[in-house]
């Protein structure tokens, strides 16, 4: 795959309901990590429509040197579950516009694939489970987004590191694993992992570029992993929830129904009465300040590049595991 050697580090701002929208889009890429968002943010065709020329034309613009302007590649996130009655209209933007890469979600990737690889892009399919993966990859997908325990959203159960290695026991694509990750450190774990890239939702949700209110964006600086709720009480599917925007809305945390049949729309903010319910990943315990996405990109790179060296100077040279270290008896 040709995406990690674009990008100045490798992580992917997640596409996230409610938050992620075209300037997020634009300032992820222009600072050399993959932007995307879903395509329910846009409440109509026609807004998805602008959505998609705006961030087409932008990314598409000359540096004032004349030079193309050195950006990553950009990302919609499309829910290709049976609810999404939308899913041929965004279709036919997508062929329009032609995104470099589409990620699916909460459904089989298939409906997508030859309009996407009839222009030459990338599928990454979002998968909470190693029985999903390995029907996603069935089916041809390009990349898997595996969505660990501690994501934010629509969350995985498995630890990223055991999902990592049991996908590359059948799959040789592209991975992406996402879930609490929030600095570099993690990115660089992750990587050492087997992962090519790196899904970070929650780091980025607190940026002055993300669509989320300021409410919202203080709750994720002011709270940490004890505050979150994972339930199916919402959206009839797993998701990690903020415990205090729960309690805001007149629901018990303890005592969340499950919906007799999911519904994803509401969740997404077509309802208004959850656009005040607010999900978070459990990396908000690092995230002390908005700040722009450009500053958290930097801050990244920095954490990323001081792991890799940290983990450089904890390991032997080439051939010479086996030998015991200086002072360390052998046996």
């Amino acid at each position: 795959m040709s995406l990690p050697p674009l990008l100045r580090i490798p992580v992917v701002v997640a596409p996230m309901f409610l938050i992620s929208g075209p300037e997020l889009v634009i300032a992820a890429c222009r600072s050399g990590v993959v932007g995307s968002f879903p395509s329910p943010n846009c409440r109509t065709v026609s807004q998805l429509d602008e959505w998609l020329d705006t961030i087409s034309s932008a990314l598409r613009e000359d540096a004032p040197d004349g030079q193309e302007r050195p950006v990553a590649p950009w990302a919609i996130n499309l829910i290709t579950h049976q609810t999404n009655a939308r899913l041929a209209e965004d279709l036919r933007l997508v062929a329009e516009y032609r995104p470099p890469v589409v990620i699916t979600a909460l459904g089989s990737p298939a409906p997508v694939l030859e309009v996407v690889k009839g222009y030459g892009g990338t599928v990454i399919a979002d998968v909470v489970n190693l029985r999903l993966a390995r029907k996603a990859a069935a089916v041809g997908v390009d990349g898997l987004a595996c969505i660990a325990a501690g994501a934010g959203g629509h969350t995985g159960h498995l630890s990223p590191f055991a999902f990592v290695s049991g996908v590359r026991e059948f799959f040789d694509g592209l991975v992406v694993v996402g879930g609490g990750i929030s600095d570099g450190n993690g990115v660089a774990g992750a990587i050492a992992s087997g992962a090519d890239l790196v899904y970070m939702g929650t780091r980025f949700l607190a940026t002055t570029e993300s669509l989320a209110v300021p409410e919202y964006k203080r709750m994720v600086v002011d709270h940490g992993p004890d505050d979150l709720v994972v339930s199916a009480g919402i959206t009839g599917t797993d998701a990690s929830w903020l415990r205090p925007s729960l309690i805001a809305n007149g629901l018990d945390p303890e005592a969340l129904e499950v919906p007799t049949a999911r519904d994803y729309n509401s969740a997404a903010g077509v309802g208004a009465r959850w656009k005040s319910i607010w999900a978070a990943g459990q990396g908000l315990q690092t995230i002390h300040s908005i700040d722009s996405t450009a500053t958290v990109v930097e801050q990244l790179e920095t954490e990323f590049h001081t792991a890799a060296q940290r983990f450089a100077a904890r390991s032997r040279p080439a051939g010479q595991y086996g030998r015991p270290a200086a002072g360390v008896p052998a046996h």
